[in-house]
Formats: structure tokens, sequence, C-alpha cells
């Protein structure tokens, strides 16, 4: 069936029909769909424009058309141009031409509108969802190793002492701002563009508050072109998932380097790894290198969508049914990004052993014993100078610093003292550091009670 067709002398030619359709994709909002026009007719029959009887009979139907969909008694018929017609069509085929008054008023523009606003808000509670879960599992990790020293790391280097629950703390921060990036997405994108018709708005006395009220929005699009004729929430979301996505990679790709036989500061569980075909002893991050991998696939619809729309005149053009497949495709993948590495990360072993072995070597104490020379007298661009020379020297025995003798201290620097030992201690170049988002214990925890207060609200 077409929704179209009286003003045509030939019928479509069905390679047309084929490229047109759009309902093998957009059956993916057949629920929104339905509890649109759901919507739309309890606003029609408030407004008079259908008749208490008329109402309740398509509105009856359409519970019914949707309870069946969703448990999938009714099969959506793929022969339809798109998931409006298949609807519409079933209406009428069970009541007949009543069923023909549910689009009074209405274009399939503002309808496929409101499709995707339903459906973008749904979608971004489950979203949500899975970010706190991810959150939680990061803020579990965090509480269990405030102790747990490790290297941090610049270009790749050991550069400083830290713990695991400060660097798990830094995606904590980025999680929590993608759920932020969500939540101001939603609040641009909540209003209902029904009643908008195909650009122009509608003659007939539509109550738009009303129908934004029932279908849960917090007001009508002020203006039916913007609200037929833009998609800017959704680059906004593909924006927000390409960015979690990015988050999700990097640290992905430190959980493959941690990973290897050269750290082993993790042990991924069985459960999540993979095996090769020819080497009988792999054990490979492929659940991590995937996310890595399904991170472009992201980026590639975000820019795919700014492309298809960055040309169109105002108001509704077919190009913007592409923006279905590629939209549909970056939120499964993501949302399944987002359930793997939480149920990985709540498996994984972190070898507290080896990490903190690392983080004494590569003399990441450099830096505090540079600030020991500094709380000494020493002007700071002196004391990393004579710290340099003393990395040199340390290099040349093939010692860290604090396997130096005194003796070997004070030829560089007779600044230096036996105290210089504990200054330099891997323990204490973590725990002394007690500014606002630093390392140290004690910030750690008060840094774990804010995240703790922070997840109760979920």
């Amino acid at each position: 069936m077409n929704l179209w067709g009286g003003r045509f002398t030939k019928p479509t030619n069905q390679l047309v029909y084929d490229f047109n359709a759009s309902i093998k994709f957009d059956k993916t909002f057949a629920s929104q769909d339905i509890k649109g026009s759901i919507g739309h007719v309890k606003m029609l029959t408030k407004q008079e424009i259908l008749t208490q009887e008329e109402g309740q009979l398509i509105e009856k139907t359409l519970k019914e058309i949707l309870n069946e969909v969703e448990n999938e008694t009714l099969e959506i018929d793929e022969s339809y141009e798109d998931i409006h017609s298949f609807v519409e069509s079933t209406l009428i085929d069970r009541i007949g031409d009543t069923g023909k008054k549910l689009h009074t008023g209405r274009s399939r523009n503002d309808q496929v509108a409101l499709d995707m606003r339903l459906y973008t808000k749904d979608q971004i509670e489950m979203l949500n969802t899975l970010l706190v879960d991810l959150l939680k599992t990061i803020h579990d990790i965090m509480k269990e190793h405030v102790d747990t020293i490790m290297p941090g790391f610049t270009h790749l280097q050991k550069a400083q002492p830290i713990t695991l629950a400060h660097h798990m703390g830094a995606y904590f921060e980025m999680f929590k701002r993608d759920q932020s990036r969500l939540h101001d997405i939603y609040e641009r994108m909540d209003y209902c563009p029904l009643g908008s018709g195909a650009l122009a708005g509608t003659t007939y006395p539509l109550d738009r508050e009303y129908s934004a009220e029932i279908l849960g929005f917090k007001g009508p699009c002020l203006n039916s072109i913007d609200g037929v004729s833009d998609r800017d929430y959704l680059i906004e979301l593909l924006s927000a998932m390409s960015t979690m996505m990015m988050h999700m990679s990097r640290l992905s790709e430190e959980m493959i380097i941690w990973n290897t036989n050269e750290y082993q500061f993790i042990d991924l569980d069985d459960t999540f790894s993979t095996g090769s075909s020819i080497m009988p002893q792999k054990k490979n991050p492929d659940i991590c290198e995937l996310i890595r991998g399904k991170t472009g696939r992201v980026y590639g619809a975000l820019m795919g969508f700014l492309t298809t729309m960055k040309g169109l005149p105002l108001a509704y053009n077919k190009d913007m049914q592409e923006d279905k497949e590629m939209y549909f495709d970056a939120l499964n993948t993501t949302k399944g990004c987002l359930q793997l590495l939480s149920d990985m990360l709540k498996t994984t072993t972190f070898n507290k052993e080896k990490m903190k072995k690392s983080a004494t070597g590569g003399f990441t104490n450099a830096t505090d014993a540079a600030d020991y020379l500094v709380n000494k007298g020493v002007p700071f661009r002196d004391a990393h100078g004579i710290i340099g020379q003393l990395v040199l020297y340390a290099i040349s025995q093939n010692k860290d610093l604090d396997e130096l003798t005194l003796e070997e201290f004070k030829n560089i620097s007779d600044v230096f003292e036996e105290d210089v030992y504990q200054a330099i201690d891997v323990n204490t170049c973590v725990n002394k550091r007690n500014t606002i988002g630093a390392c140290g214990q004690e910030m750690m925890k008060k840094v774990i009670a804010l995240n703790e207060e922070y997840l109760k609200q979920f």
C-alpha cells in the first residue's frame, strides 16, 4: 500500500519502489510509530476532529497492534514502503474506513520526526543505564585499589608513580562527562514536532501542547519547518557516542598493552578472551581490539550524517531517509561496547605486584628527587638539572635512584642527605600528593566518597 498515488498515471517502477522503501530499517521504531499515532488520535478526539467512537476504536486497535508488534506475534510485512504505511494499512484492514482518518492533520514528515525523537529519547535512557553500570564497575575497581601502586605514563614511557585507583578515576571522570552530555542532548531535543505537518503546520485546530504532554515532551517545537527538517539532536548524540567510544577505545588500548607478557599488569578472564587457530599458547584480547576497531565505525556514522545534512535546503528532503541505518548501527555498536567493557572489567584481575614493581623502576621518582632538593632550598630549575645528571649517572651504573649510595648522591650534589631515600620511596611519592585531583591515598578516598554520592542518584 502506498500512502500516495492519486496524481500518478503509471505504477511505480519496481526498482524505484525498492530503492525508495525504508521499511527494512525504519521498522526498528515500529513501537514509537504506533505510540505516536495513539497520541495523535487522543488529541484528534479531544479536539473533536474525530468522534469519541472513532477515536476510541482507532486507539483500541492501535494498542492491539502495538502489543502484537512488541510480542512479535504480528510480523511486519516488508513489502510496504515504510513502517508508517504498514501500521496504517494494518489498522484499515482491521477497522475499515475509520482507520483512514488516522492521518488527519499529519504528514509523514512530522510523523517520522516524532518517531525519531521518541526512539532517541528511549535510546538515551538505555545508554545512560549502561554508562551508570560502567561507572559503578570503575568505582568498585577504584575502591579496591586505592593502595595499588603503578607507573603513570606519558608518551608511553614511565613518568611518575600513581595508583590504579587514580588511573581508573580518570576514566570515571570521562564517562561521567559522557553521561552529562546525554542529559544535555535529552534536554535540548525534548520538544514535539507532531503537528508541524509537511512543513507549514495545518489548518486543523490541533492542540499541539496536549500532544506534546501526552507523548512525554516538555512542549511542542515552535517552528514547523525546523520540526520536520533538522536532525541536529541526532548529530549531537552521534558526537556524544563518538566521544564515548573514544574513551572506551583508550581504555581498551591500555588493557591490550597491560595484558601483554611485557607488562603483565592484568589478566583478562578466559570468558572475555579468544585463542589462535595455529598457536596453542595464545590468549588474545580480541574484545578490547574490537572496541578499539568499532570506534571508527561510530566516527564514520557521525561523518556520514554530517555529510548527508550539510547541503539540504529546507524543509524535508529524501536524503534524510539515509540517517537511520548509520544511526541505528552506531547506537547498537555503542551499547554493545559499553556492556562488554563493563562486564570485562568486572572479571579482570589486576596484578598488584607487577604494577608496583614496574612503578619502582624507570626513574619514576625523579621528579620527587628534584622536589626533595627544592625543599632543601635549591631553585627548581637547578634541581631539575642536578637530577638529570643523577639519572644519567644511574643509567651508566645500571641502577635505579634508590639503589645509589649516599656517596654517589653527594658526588652530584652535597645537598643530599640520608633522608633522600624516604623522599624517593615510591609509597612516599604517591601518598604525599594530596592536592585536589592528585593520586595520594587521602585525596583518592575523598574522591571515591564523592563518586559514591554521585552514583546514589541512579
